[in-house]
């Protein structure tokens, strides 16, 4: 029992002549034929302000979560236990994380990823290209298009922040249109999470980061579209002009060929292409997102940017193809968690 917040035993005033009963009469008060004093109210414990604190704070992060959009489990697993020695460098997540108060933004989102998407510029005798890539490891492992790099002589990588290393190709997939690249003497660098497409749903907001005609670090947003749609693409440089498949580039050809429906779009796939089921979306991509990420408002990636639709092609040698209509495709992430191995390997299939 907790202690008595009031002294026991006579407690006399002028107003109150009558002694207070102690503690120890009020059975006896209370029983007796002739009346009494009626029993004390209960007293709240000594701690009572300590055992109300936890609850309301529970119920502000409540609140706060259903506002924010998510977390609620992880503050409330911080209530229940966790010291700040679990919640330190030790317990970090690896990958980007969108911070609570501009989870579920557009800004937010592009705020926590944009640092580690990165600009590619690949070189070959049949002149440049500039793609897309997602940084997965704080060492400089690079996810990007196959189509992107494919018959690369030299490979240069800008970060977010302006900082330019050489890369070399570790794996190529054609088949997946994937390709994993490594950069020289990087440490420290910021990575990605990659998230899950199989939770992917019809209608949910996503943010496309990526290099459009060089533009380094565009960020657009849209929804997705559909699933599972049949996008086929060239495995290698095989392409109209020997040109190679990456976006932008210079000294002619058509960039970015895809096919969709029986139809070619954005130039001749030529002779070797592939085919993979994507996600469709109508985040705005243009000659230049190959290979960069499509994000959930939970800033994790879930697609590998690779296809755009355009109505029309621009003529050989005048530059990139028409820009977007609000069709453009993207590899599953999933597919890309599959084939880490192969890639790292340097096997493709």
């Amino acid at each position: 029992m907790t202690e008595n917040l009031r002294p026991s035993g006579a407690h006399s005033t002028d107003q109150d002549p009558t002694p207070y009963p102690s503690a120890s009469s009020y059975g006896t008060a209370y029983n007796s034929a002739t009346g009494g004093y009626p029993p004390p109210p209960p007293y709240a414990p000594t701690n009572r302000r300590k055992a109300k604190r936890p609850v309301a704070l529970l119920a502000a992060v409540a609140i706060a979560a259903g506002v924010i959009g998510g977390g609620t489990a992880t503050l409330v697993g911080q209530l229940n236990g966790q010291n700040s020695a679990t919640t330190g460098s030790g317990g970090a997540v690896n990958g980007t994380t969108v911070s609570q108060s501009s989870k579920g933004t557009v800004a937010g989102v592009a705020e926590a990823v944009s640092p580690a998407i990165v600009e590619i510029g690949a070189a070959s005798s049949a002149g440049k290209s500039t793609g897309s890539g997602v940084v997965i490891t704080e060492d400089g492992e690079i996810v990007t298009n196959n189509h992107v790099i494919s018959g690369a002589q030299q490979i240069q990588v800008t970060l977010s922040t302006g900082k330019t290393y050489t890369a070399d190709v570790v794996g190529t997939d054609p088949d997946k249109d994937l390709a994993l690249i490594k950069l020289r003497g990087a440490s420290g660098l910021k990575t990605a999470t990659l998230g899950d497409s199989s939770k992917v749903k019809v209608g949910e907001e996503v943010v496309a980061i990526g290099s459009p005609e060089g533009l380094t670090g565009t960020v657009t947003s849209g929804i997705v579209s559909a699933l599972d749609r049949d996008v086929t693409v060239a495995k290698d440089d095989s392409g109209s002009s020997g040109q190679g498949q990456g976006q932008g580039r210079q000294g002619g050809g058509q960039e970015w060929p895809f096919e969709f429906g029986g139809q070619q779009f954005n130039g001749d796939t030529g002779e070797e292409t592939t085919t993979y089921k994507a996600l469709q979306t109508d985040a705005s991509l243009n000659p230049g997102n190959s290979g960069g990420a499509l994000i959930n408002m939970d800033g994790e990636i879930i697609g590998i940017n690779s296809a755009m639709y355009a109505p029309s092609s621009s003529a050989a040698g005048s530059g990139s193809s028409a820009g977007s209509v609000g069709l453009g495709f993207a590899i599953p992430v999933n597919t890309l968690k599959a084939d880490l191995d192969t890639l790292r390997a340097g096997n493709g299939s």
